[in-house]
């Protein structure tokens, strides 16, 4: 049976939560590799809707076991909230799986991820404020703290007395606050061992022994491709490696255990945060857009930025993480418009170019080149097969099947669970 790979293939916000759902019956282990409470998952049950932000979308089917892996950057109050949040809902989380080599964000990583933001000013990143660079550069500059110190306190003290020696010298010196005292950190953090310990295993070798014994298991990305540190469009972007490559880093599987790589695509393009963003609307179409489509982040609340479909972003997708398969989102979203532009290539210095442009100001500069395609107005949402839907929107997915080189194995027409008609089996 396969280890799958499922990501986002724009700048995150693709609908992986519905992916995940869709999978769920069939899928033993669900794994977050990467990233922290500042990516979101929304998944619709019946007439529930949860927002998901640490917890993998596996935690809501009841066959399957949620594991959040060493590359996940962890806030433990958080992701205690999220925990409860669930049981009164009555969602079984007693499944979950931690790793103990993931790493933990603490009070002082929100504080300087805020103080840093106001102090760039005009040249800001868009953060979400939750502390998720600076936990990660702590971890590159091996100043980090992972789950496991929780439970050693004199290695969890020297730990956080060696992290805030320098940091504490930037907090009231450069941004003039006041300076952070190591013991409050420990005795807060100290405050969620007990909690979080009955979650805490070796989950690189629960996975790989998974793997090895036939159960299929998913790893999930949180954000989306053009937002991976080393491949996306970068400062603007996350901390983390989202792509595909991150899922064997992240959760300690080696890549010839991968079998398939499923890219989540809206049927349009949306980003949160600055950097740049090619096909972007300023007009009624992009509010429109995002009226219809619900466009606001899960985790921030801040409306996402809309344009059309960008077929070159989708191509590249492609290319860095190996896609297998793309799954379709919020098809229906584009009903009622008479024609629908796409996004076949851009315009750079009078040069039409098809393919990502690797120079960063190229790419900064780049006008997008337009074809139409004819739209529908039939209400698609309860198409149950790709022969329910009208002839114009078989040739718009047909289209971007085309323009993005991979197939479309999965095409969602709604919100909810059972709003999806599945062209070919991920498993």
């Amino acid at each position: 049976m396969p280890a799958l790979v499922l990501l986002g293939a724009q700048w995150g916000d693709e609908g992986k939560g519905k992916a995940t759902d869709l999978l769920g019956g069939s899928v033993d282990y669900v794994v977050r590799y990467q990233g922290g409470n500042n990516a979101g998952h929304t998944v619709v049950v019946g007439d529930q809707k949860y927002a998901l932000h640490l917890l993998p979308s596996g935690i809501l089917s009841p066959g399957c076991t949620p594991v959040i892996g060493n590359g996940v950057v962890v806030d433990p109050a958080v992701l205690l909230s999220e925990l409860s949040g669930l049981n009164e809902r009555g969602v079984d989380t007693s499944k979950l799986l931690l790793s103990g080599n993931a790493h933990l964000i603490t009070p002082y990583h929100t504080e300087i991820d805020k103080v840093t933001e106001r102090f760039l000013g005009k040249r800001r990143i868009g953060t979400t404020g939750r502390g998720i660079g600076p936990t990660y550069a702590d971890k590159i500059n091996r100043v980090g703290i992972r789950v496991q110190d929780l439970f050693d306190e004199s290695i969890l003290l020297q730990k956080v007395e060696a992290a805030l020696d320098f940091k504490n010298q930037v907090l009231a010196k450069l941004y003039n606050r006041r300076a952070v005292r190591p013991e409050q950190v420990v005795e807060e953090l100290l405050g969620y061992a007990d909690e979080l310990r009955p979650y805490v295993a070796d989950t690189t070798l629960i996975l790989n022994d998974a793997v090895d014994s036939g159960k299929v298991v998913l790893f999930e990305g949180g954000q989306g491709t053009l937002l991976d540190v080393d491949h996306g469009t970068y400062p603007f972007v996350t901390s983390s490696n989202p792509t595909a490559g991150g899922a064997c880093t992240g959760a300690g599987v080696g890549p010839t255990k991968i079998s398939r790589v499923i890219g989540i695509l809206k049927a349009y393009t949306t980003r949160v945060g600055a950097g740049p963003f090619p096909t972007e609307l300023f007009d009624a179409d992009g509010e429109a857009l995002r009226e219809i489509g619900g466009e606001r982040g899960v985790t921030t609340g801040r409306d996402r930025r809309c344009g059309w479909f960008d077929a070159v972003i989708a191509r590249y997708a492609t290319r860095v993480n190996g896609l297998t398969d793309f799954f379709l989102t919020k098809l229906d979203v584009l009903t009622g418009w008479e024609r629908i532009p796409v996004c076949v290539a851009y315009e750079v210095e009078g040069r039409r170019v098809e393919e990502l442009p690797h120079n960063q100001s190229d790419f900064h500069h780049a006008k997008p080149v337009y074809e139409y395609l004819p739209g529908w107005s039939e209400d698609i949402t309860q198409a149950k097969t790709f022969a329910d839907l009208p002839k114009n929107a078989q040739g718009y997915v047909k289209a971007l099947e085309e323009m993005s080189g991979a197939p479309i194995s999965a095409i969602g027409v709604g919100p909810g669970r059972d709003e999806t008609i599945q062209i070919n089996d991920f498993l």
